[in-house]
């Protein structure tokens, strides 16, 4: 029986196969490309290439693939063999350098939100070394970046790239005013947990909508639903057991972290946590996840929904990111430190994300914005669609020590001095857990928690990183000048915490009265999608981009079309699945049914027995007959009338029109199927899809 430190990372070409197996001073050249950016030259590239095809067939590999991550939110691959011919007739196996480096898939059909016109079909991916190759299904996948034949990003690893780039770089800076000269780098990390259900494949193969859209867009609520809690955290059933022991086993295979696993709120649901990684390999890592997660779920007969809300009426499913700043020395610098200097340093970088967050709020809620999350922002299990950062009572209370001047104490802490005020020892965690917060600090990393259960974390990650960079750029441009370097870093962190303590809320997010006083502080209320995607191309934010080399203005508008386009197409593609299902199902079933009753009431009144049933049953559901085919061909007409010259207003009629008329079609619906027997409705029920899986 194989252990897992055996299986672990068996199928990536990692470090530990790297320097096996190639030569010393190509390995060398291979972690400066990895370590510090610097580019590999094509001899070195072809002695990887073939290490690296050799290893793959070893492994019962016949083909390559660059793997990327277009703009669609799933990955893609185009796989060649590795075969080649030689004179004789026979084949030979072979890869290049060249091959390695860069590929050239069609790009023509992938979203490039105008970045090219579709005749100009040309793509190139570009290799990534610093996310190891890996084989799946008897492919060697190399993680890429993905660009238009003009040089711009038509994926979320390029740009995620630069954003690490840019707060390297800056961080870096801070650090070297601390005296830091050990540090050579400092990354991103992030650990996403992810949520998802579990539904037997027999119950989904009959439903359109969950085949369709990957939600259900009809179900009367069960009887039961989580309202017991005995759910979460409670025994996992051995079906589900087995599920997660293969998933598990197929990610460590690949070298993810997977750690944790547990029920979650909702019935059938359930979440997988990994250790935190690199931001790219992480993003790399939680793409494979839910790729895996789906593809294991079949041997077991059953089916993963990652959505972010596949049942009306019981907790979504969303991914939490918690994401720190690490020095390549393994200094995590959101962990508060032992000494003085590490307490100020911690506060200045504390202030910087809380700045970072503070000024592009809107950035962060469009990074979790798409026409599924929107079903979940706000409900009371999932963050509200206002950004806040939570720190906790003692971090909040040594803040306002800071703002107002005065020494902070609280019994049982050692005080230490930063220079100009009295800051106590701080132990590892300094706050509690607040589940209803959007960006909370957990002892030494912020968890942002509106992040949709299918999404990319790339999105997030990007605008973290992005923001917090120009966060440090502008503190670093002040301390390097300074004359008073303790003088200047106090009043600095005390003139950032007046500036944006707006953001900080360590309250209850599902109150009411703090989306009142939200507003009253000037936060923003984003709650859909098309309300939030304007303020990505807001000339802040632009600005923001551009500074940083992120994105290029073009890049960010192409990305904002697509986002656009992506939402209005879900809600058309989920309106045209309920007109499906209401008139080729559900009305059918209807007046089959109603006809079945008739009879029987006029069989009864033939032989004087009291039809009161049927004669109440047939006037309740002919008023929800009625009902129904009024809303569906209300539904119809607003799918026809849609003639919107631009994507932002037709996303808006979308929302406003389209939606609310599927809203409203689902209400009688809804109704209709309390009043049917469930042999005769023609789809499996809410109580069949959460409580299936025994």
């Amino acid at each position: 029986m194989e252990t897992i430190t055996n299986v672990f990372g068996s199928m990536v070409f990692n470090n530990s196969v790297m320097k096996a197996r190639l030569p010393k001073e190509t390995y060398k050249e291979v972690r400066r490309a990895i370590d510090d950016g610097k580019r590999l030259d094509i001899e070195a590239a072809n002695v990887v290439a073939n290490a690296m095809k050799d290893w793959a067939v070893e492994n019962g590999a016949t083909h390559y693939t660059h793997w990327f991550q277009p703009m669609t939110g799933v990955t893609a691959e185009k796989h060649d063999s590795f075969i080649s011919p030689d004179r004789d007739g026979n084949i030979i196996m072979e890869f290049s350098g060249k091959e390695l480096v860069r590929g050239e898939p069609d790009a023509s059909s992938f979203p490039s939100g105008g970045l090219r016109a579709t005749f100009e079909a040309r793509g190139y991916t570009a290799w990534d070394p610093t996310s190891y190759a890996f084989i799946k299904d008897g492919v060697l996948c190399i993680p890429t970046a993905f660009c238009s034949y003009g040089g711009e990003a038509l994926d979320k690893k390029t740009p995620l790239l630069r954003s690490m780039e840019a707060i390297n770089e800056q961080a870096m800076r801070i650090l070297k005013l601390f005296g830091n000269t050990t540090a050579k780098s400092v990354k991103t990390t992030v650990g996403p947990e992810q949520e998802y259900f579990l539904i037997p494949e027999e119950l989904y193969d009959k439903r359109k909508d969950l085949i369709f859209t990957g939600r259900t867009l009809f179900g009367a609520r069960p009887p039961k639903g989580q309202e017991m809690e005995d759910h979460y955290f409670g025994a996992i059933k051995p079906r589900v057991q087995a599920y997660m022991k293969e998933l598990n086993d197929e990610l460590w295979k690949l070298g993810v972290l997977a750690k944790t696993e547990h029920n979650e709120v909702a019935p059938s649901q359930h979440e997988l946590a990994p250790i935190f990684a690199t931001t790219n390999i992480a993003t790399d890592h939680n793409q494979l996840t839910m790729e895996i997660m789906k593809k294991v779920a079949k041997h077991h007969k059953l089916v993963c929904l990652l959505h972010e809300k596949p049942f009306a009426g019981v907790n979504g499913s969303g991914k939490h990111n918690n994401w720190s700043l690490s020095t390549d020395t393994g200094v995590n610098l959101l962990e508060p430190g032992d000494t003085p200097y590490d307490n100020a340093q911690f506060l200045l970088f504390l202030s910087a994300v809380i700045k970072a967050v503070d000024d592009y709020q809107d950035l962060l809620r469009i990074s979790a914005a798409s026409a599924g999350n929107d079903h979940r922002l706000g409900a009371n299990e999932a963050p509200p669609a206002v950004v806040s950062v939570f720190l906790g009572e003692e971090l909040a209370e040594i803040l306002d020590a800071i703002e107002k001047d005065t020494s902070y104490s609280k019994k049982e802490k050692e005080q230490m001095k930063i220079g100009v005020h009295v800051i106590p020892k701080f132990p590892k965690d300094t706050t509690d857990r607040n589940r209803t917060s959007p960006f909370a600090f957990t002892g030494n990393k912020f968890e942002f928690r509106m992040v949709g259960s299918s999404m990319s974390i790339a999105e997030a990650n990007i605008t973290l990183n992005t923001a917090v960079a120009k966060s440090l750029k502008e503190f670093a441009d002040v301390l390097e000048k300074s004359k008073d370097f303790t003088e200047s870093l106090h009043d600095l962190i005390k003139s950032t915490i007046v500036e944006h303590k707006r953001i900080i809320f360590n309250g209850n997010g599902y109150d009411d009265d703090w989306l009142a006083e939200a507003e009253k502080r000037g936060l923003l209320n984003l709650k859909s999608t098309p309300e939030c995607l304007p303020y990505m191309i807001k000339d802040k934010n632009v600005k923001l981009f551009k500074d940083f080399k992120v994105f290029s203005e073009t890049e960010l508008k192409a990305r904002y079309e697509i986002e656009l386009e992506n939402y209005s197409k879900t809600i058309r593609i989920e309106a045209l699945t309920m007109t499906d299902m209401v008139n080729k199902d559900i009305l059918p079933s209807i007046e089959k049914y109603l006809g079945e009753i008739a009879k029987t009431a006029d069989r009864k009144a033939k032989l004087s027995i009291d039809s009161t049933y049927e004669l109440t049953r047939l006037k309740k559901l002919s008023a929800l007959q009625t009902a129904i085919l009024g809303g569906v061909e209300s539904l119809e007409t607003a799918l026809a009338e849609i003639n919107e010259k631009s994507s932002q207003k037709e996303a808006e009629y979308y929302h406003d029109v389209v939606f609310k008329k599927m809203q409203e079609l689902r209400a009688v619906v809804d109704r209709a199927e309390m009043l049917m027997p469930s042999t005769v409705w023609p789809y499996p029920t809410y109580g069949d899809l959460l409580f299936g899986v025994r």
